[in-house]
């Protein structure tokens, strides 16, 4: 029974408000009574307040969820424009930079401080060797800019390697670091001579038949020897001296040199017309 006379007393209040709003609505049309209006509005409103505070808190939460997914959606986009522009800038930075390098290289090329009495031939490296049993880089010039087999081949630095092969568009540069690859060298500081051999990519050059009374001193240049019969030229630095050690018992010294180009990142370099070489 008490339920029923709270579901009674509901409805009661609810046809009530329904009424009161009706008045109003007819005494605000035929314009009569404002004061009177007025105070019913102000009623009505107090009256209501509760029910619209509750749908205000219902419906809140979901037009905060549709404005976020708007606001989601907007940065979403913001975020992704801005992550293209950085990734522009820092395109066009690297750009630059290689610009620079290569700059750098060709401007080294043009002021070669060695073989400076030698034509030379410009060329770029457009490709490297595909095999793992030869070490390897091929040249964008050949016989119908004057280069031949056997001919030296430098960078900014100082050696690089010896052409191999060569047609009339394309050559195939040896590099220096080669297993197959042999050198006469001539230290700068006792002018003493001997012979430089590649072992492996990336890894130093052992130097041959120095005497262990020799004194070779750690960073010391090493230049191409240019004895008769040599395939290059004198004076072209070859590497730096990264270590020489005097075994006990040995009849030479144990020396490793690092080559002064960088065959790892190589890009220009020049052919010398070296008539000499065979």
């Amino acid at each position: 029974m008490a339920v029923y006379r709270r579901s009674t007393r509901h409805r009661f209040l609810l046809l009530l408000l329904v009424l009161t709003s009706v008045t109003i609505i007819t005494i605000d049309v035929r314009g009569g009574g404002s004061g009177v209006l007025e105070s019913v509005r102000s009623t009505a409103r107090d009256a209501f307040a509760p029910v619209q505070t509750a749908a205000d808190k219902v419906f809140s939460p979901v037009g905060d969820f549709f404005g976020g997914i708007t606001r989601y959606g907007h940065l979403k986009a913001e975020n992704a424009r801005l992550r293209r522009q950085l990734a522009d800038a820092r395109g066009a930075g690297l750009a630059a930079s290689d610009a620079v390098r290569e700059r750098q290289d060709l401007l080294k090329l043009q002021q070669l401080s060695f073989a400076t009495d030698i034509q030379t031939v410009p060329a770029r490296v457009v490709a490297t060797s595909p095999s793992n049993f030869e070490l390897t880089v091929q040249i964008d010039r050949g016989t119908g800019a004057g280069l031949a087999k056997g001919m030296p081949v430098v960078s900014g630095a100082g050696l690089v390697g010896k052409l191999v092969e060569v047609s009339q568009e394309r050559a195939t540069v040896l590099l220096m670091t080669d297993p197959s690859f042999n050198v006469g060298i001539r230290f700068s500081g006792t002018g003493d001579v001997g012979v430089a051999r590649g072992q492996g990519a990336s890894q130093p050059l052992p130097v041959d038949l120095i005497d262990i009374g020799v004194k070779v001193v750690p960073h010391e240049v090493v230049v191409t020897s240019g004895l008769q019969g040599s395939v290059f030229p004198p004076g072209i630095p070859v590497g730096t001296v990264r270590t020489a050690k005097k075994p006990p018992g040995a009849l030479q010294q144990d020396i490793l040199i690092d080559p002064v180009a960088d065959l790892r990142r190589i890009e220009f370099v020049k052919v010398l017309l070296w008539t000499g070489a065979k």
